[in-house]
């Protein structure tokens, strides 16, 4: 029982617990992560995409207060709980901002609300437009934390839904980039000769190619979209994995470990797989980290060029690009935030890899 503590696995355990940084971060990952999958339960918007509009109030700063008088849709939509917990809910309800009502006996007359001291359009609606004619349970005061977009959308409801595409891409970006990574450089590595050469011709062809260029290029073949970006992404990052794979295979078959696999018979396959993949599995970790962070720049640097995640869906990249000019009109913050998640998360597995790199380097 005592083996555990003193394994190689324990040892780089209790140094990874030692760092700070690297639990901190650790635990803000899996903190973004759940919040980016149980999104739509957790933001005030549980619309598709966050996506409720109300012009008469963009641009709000955070806190903004305003009255909410829902107008209940006569098509109904048969939705699952699953479906509404992970895609949203397909509601043809209205929101309108108001800032008086009077309830009378058959209608209520309310007011539209205007900015900069105007005053809205007075409208009249008959109680009966409403389930058992109780408008109260449909008139409510709702809060923006972060305030609202130049659309009147609630920001932290983007914020919240926006989290997925960064969060949900790293996953998938360094999932294909390890298949195919790991995959090609175990080959290069692993028989050498012609095969070497020709997955290393590959690898300088693709290494030679910017990064951002060769994820436009996939992206326009491809076509602009959600699983479009993910794959180009993930197709740009195979050959650092590749490359350190092949190093780490070349000198790890030469181990007696190997050598003993090989005379007891076993499959080239078998000995990659079995016995030499799990022996340099640490600097892989290591660089995926690095990936993962990498991969949520490239994604959010798509979609501030228009060609990631498309509208009406939430992207931090997008939605820094649709505010940079706020800016400079005095609501900066429409662009900080987005931009300070993005720099949180990046930084989050930048932390984390340098805390995984320290606790499974043997020497220290």
């Amino acid at each position: 029982m005592g083996e555990t503590s003193t394994s190689l696995t324990g040892l780089a355990l209790q140094k990874f617990k030692k760092s700070f940084w690297g639990v901190l971060s650790f635990w803000f990952i899996v903190t973004v992560g759940l919040l980016s999958v149980f999104a739509y339960v957790i933001a005030p918007d549980s619309s598709q995409n966050a996506n409720q509009m109300h012009l008469s109030i963009h641009s709000k700063k955070p806190g903004f207060k305003v009255t909410i008088l829902t107008l209940p849709s006569t098509i109904k939509t048969d939705q699952s709980w699953f479906d509404i917990m992970f895609f949203g809910t397909r509601s043809g309800d209205d929101e309108i901002p108001i800032s008086k009502y009077i309830i009378e006996e058959h209608s209520i007359s309310y007011i539209e609300y205007a900015s900069d001291g105007l005053e809205g359009l007075q409208k009249t609606l008959a109680l009966d437009k409403f389930p058992n004619a109780d408008v109260s349970a449909f008139i409510s005061e709702k809060t923006f934390v972060f305030g609202t977009d130049k659309y009147g959308r609630d920001l932290l409801s983007r914020i919240l839904v926006g989290a997925r595409i960064s969060f949900f891409i790293g996953f998938v970006a360094v999932f294909i980039s390890l298949v195919i990574g790991i995959s090609l450089g175990s080959l290069a590595g692993y028989f050498g000769g012609k095969t070497d050469a020709f997955i290393m011709w590959i690898i300088n062809v693709t290494w030679s190619i910017p990064t951002l260029l060769l994820v436009i290029a996939i992206t326009l073949v491809l076509g602009k979209g959600f699983w479009q970006v993910f794959i180009a992404v993930g197709l740009t990052m195979w050959v650092e994995v590749a490359r350190v794979v092949r190093g780490q295979i070349i000198s790890a078959k030469e181990m007696q470990y190997v050598t003993a696999a090989r005379a007891l018979g076993f499959s080239d396959i078998r000995i990659i797989t079995k016995h030499i993949l799990p022996n340099i599995m640490a600097p892989v970790i290591v660089i995926s980290a690095a990936n993962f962070a990498a991969a949520i720049l490239i994604e959010s640097g798509l979609s501030f060029l228009g060609i990631g995640a498309q509208p009406p869906m939430a992207s931090w990249g997008a939605m820094i690009k649709d505010h940079y000019n706020y800016i400079i009109l005095g609501k900066p913050y429409l662009a900080l935030i987005p931009g300070i998640c993005i720099m949180s998360l990046v930084m989050a597995f930048m932390l984390i890899g340098n805390t995984l790199r320290d606790a499974l380097d043997v020497k220290r």
